[in-house]
């Protein structure tokens, strides 16, 4: 890859404007475009190029970038321009499902066009700072050519040439992600009633749960190894949950969040497993009711 890179961005959205704004500070030659007009004058002033049409964006140089706002958007802006974009190279970072990351691959085979699927692991600001984590996966070619150029954006990770799998570890991180913003609220709820501003357990809960995510890797192994009667494991009968739904109930407050949890304890624990330990309810999440 060369040191100057004609780039064009499609979608100026939060994140496509950040993400264009990191390829015009490094010196790449970058057009832009966005479906509703006056979104890239901030960028322009820096320095880009500002495409009347995505057809004229496409053609501005080799490699495209669309930052779009859904699978359905990336295929209404680039199907009319699949003749334009042969020969060259597509970068997709719209947040699409594995299925739907798969099906623009094949769409790009089918056109000549070389593609590779990313999943951000940000938000806007993050971009081109510490923590910034873009995930990657398709042509294991453009992921190599482009990746001094991707890094600009955050430390770039290949997963292979199955297009779906940065899709599918992206969207498997936020599932975590929103999970463990669900219970931070969820404990906020709780204690407002006592007085204590969200700020407050916000101050309490940060350590307490930076410090659990320590407990990944030997809930990992046990789900790996795949026996839960290891010994030392907590088991699922002393992690029944009724005193913390109750507490809840007293509160005030939904069992919505916490319950779900108690939900997948009791299945197994029906089951016959409540000696196993708590890594043991992935076989709930694992499998529906019908299933068990």
């Amino acid at each position: 890859m060369t040191d100057n890179v004609q780039v064009s961005v499609l979608g100026l959205g939060a994140m496509g404007g950040a993400l264009a704004g990191a390829l015009v500070k490094a010196g790449h030659q970058t057009t832009v475009w966005n479906r509703s007009p006056g979104k890239a004058d901030d960028l322009v002033a820096l320095g880009a190029r500002n495409a009347a049409t995505a057809g004229d964006a496409v053609l501005a140089g080799p490699l495209v970038i669309a930052c779009l706002l859904d699978h359905a958007s990336v295929h209404e802006v680039l199907d009319p321009l699949a003749g334009e974009l042969a020969g060259r190279t597509l970068v997709n970072v719209t947040t699409t499902s594995p299925a739907q990351s798969r099906e623009l691959a094949e769409w790009a085979d089918r056109a000549g066009i070389a593609y590779l699927d990313g999943g951000i692991m940000a938000v806007p600001h993050m971009i081109g700072q510490p923590g910034s984590s873009i995930l990657y996966s398709g042509s294991a070619e453009v992921f190599e050519r482009y990746k001094p150029l991707l890094d600009l954006w955050g430390t770039s990770t290949y997963f292979g040439e199955d297009a779906g799998l940065a899709s599918l570890y992206d969207l498997a991180l936020l599932a975590g992600m929103y999970v463990m913003f669900a219970g931070f609220m969820h404990g906020a709820a709780m204690v407002a009633p006592a007085g204590v501003t969200a700020g407050e357990f916000a101050s309490m809960a940060a350590p307490w749960l930076s410090a659990m995510t320590g407990s990944f890797q030997g809930f990992a192994a046990v789900v790996d190894g795949g026996d839960y009667t290891v010994a030392g494991q907590q088991s699922l009968e002393f992690s029944n949950l009724n005193d913390l739904v109750a507490a809840s109930a007293e509160q005030g407050v939904s069992t919505e969040v916490i319950g779900m949890v108690q939900t997948l304890v009791r299945r197994q624990i029906d089951a016959g497993h409540g000696q196993e330990g708590f890594a043991r309810i992935i076989e709930s999440i694992r499998n529906s009711p019908a299933d068990m």
